[in-house]
């Protein structure tokens, strides 16, 4: 089996790619390297450029006649950066995706995952949880790209030009347990990012909203290992047609991937310091624009469809994730 991976040089894109090799599925990675990174794609077949570029893509499926699906993550993700300029998020997410799948439907591919997000749904104020079926209310225009995204896989696959499954990720966090891949943005906006650059750098960690309708305040996640979310979309492709299959009435099937546990970032800070050994100081501010109190998974979808359960803690992924940080310029300064 061979694969083709958009984003494939990013954080999850690549580790994706290393538990497809590690599988026998040969990934063919598509990456325009804006914050991916050459060392994470080139130890596969690589192609530079964006999803849009309509020559390109061409080229790939002449060079790689036996592709026999797409897992789509190339994306724009961070939530304030997206509230700040929602035009690059939509030119990028939405237009450039609309491109890319009209470039995937005439060169007859059929088969396509999609990165989606949890970021989607409508806070639940009785218990935070949330399965496939529940409402949606995007909160940014990061999380409006994904919603969006998945209404034009529905529209579509209803037309019958292409099958699709939308994976909606929790949120990830540890890194490749080789330490072949991991985060690569130096400077990361999400929680236990900051958390480790406040832990090396001696500065105190901000939790940006208090005030939230939880039982500490803060906002609530649920956290899922990077090589959990890797080991799902490799049980996805062997699965793609049973899930999806082409003589079937709902040719775009979504399922949650997460680790079905509620964790505040005051626990998520707790964690840290039992993992650390030694406590992390914070410091509070108000809630940041395109913030949301946050929701966990309560589906059992995705063991019922992928034979898929999260095997990694949260302490597993703060370690991985402190470990990648100690090797990360080791890794990315190997390249060249």
């Amino acid at each position: 089996m061979k694969v083709l991976i958009t984003g494939g040089a990013g954080f999850i894109g690549s580790t994706i790619a290393s538990a497809c090799a590690d599988n026998g599925i040969t990934p063919v990675i598509l990456d325009n390297l804006v914050t991916g990174r050459r060392e994470f794609a080139e130890r596969y077949p690589f192609h530079e450029g964006g999803i849009a570029d309509r020559d390109l893509i061409d080229r790939i499926f002449a060079e790689h006649l036996d592709i026999d699906a797409v897992i789509h993550c190339a994306s724009l993700i961070v939530v304030p950066e997206s509230v700040d300029d929602p035009l690059a998020y939509y030119g990028n997410n939405i237009a450039d995706s609309i491109a890319f799948f009209r470039h995937l439907v005439r060169n007859g591919c059929d088969r396509l995952i999609f990165s989606s997000s949890a970021s989607i749904y409508r806070p639940n104020a009785a218990d935070f949880t949330v399965d496939e079926d529940s409402p949606l209310a995007p909160a940014s225009p990061y999380a409006h790209t994904k919603a969006m995204i998945e209404q034009i896989l529905k529209d579509t696959a209803a037309a019958d030009h292409m099958r699709s499954l939308s994976l909606r990720y929790f949120n990830p966090i540890g890194a490749d347990p080789e330490l072949r891949t991991g985060l690569q943005i130096l400077k990361p906006t999400h929680a236990l990012g900051r958390m480790i650059d406040a832990h090396h750098t001696g500065r105190p960690f901000t939790i940006t909203g208090t005030d939230w309708p939880t039982h500490d305040g803060t906002c609530v996640r649920d956290y899922v290992h990077v090589w959990d979310l890797a080991d799902a979309h490799v049980r996805a492709l062997r699965a793609f047609d049973t899930v999806v299959p082409a003589n079937g009435t709902d040719r775009h099937q979504v399922i949650i991937l997460g680790g079905g546990k509620a964790t505040t970032v005051r626990e998520l800070v707790d964690a840290f310091g039992d993992v650390t050994g030694k406590p992390l100081p914070v410091i509070e501010t108000p809630r940041r624009p395109g913030d949301a109190v946050g929701a966990y998974s309560r589906s059992t979808r995705a063991k019922e469809l992928l034979d898929w359960e999260p095997q990694h803690t949260i302490a597993d992924g703060i370690r991985d994730s402190l470990r990648w940080y100690d090797q990360r310029d080791t890794v990315l300064t190997a390249g060249g």
